[in-house]
């Protein structure tokens, strides 16, 4: 539910989302309704919060993890 295809879509992902959520903070006092827009944009980036992520990023190296080992039998 929460895993990508692959773990480095899952990192550029997060790191899209962090990124973003900097550039949310630095503009939050001059520009507030872009720094919402900006936050909405994590949350697509996360595909939630970042906790959902976090969860993800585990679910997806164990699915990863999976494939290998059905691959090395």
């Amino acid at each position: 539910m929460f895993a990508s295809n692959t773990l480095s879509e899952h990192i550029l992902r997060g790191a899209i989302g962090i990124a973003t959520l900097g550039y949310a903070l630095a503009i939050a006092e001059t520009h507030p309704w872009g720094s919402l827009a900006s936050g909405m944009l994590v949350l697509l980036a996360f595909r939630g919060c970042p906790i959902c992520w976090t969860i993800g990023l585990f679910e997806t190296a164990r699915q990863q993890w999976r494939r290998r080992q059905v691959l090395d039998r």
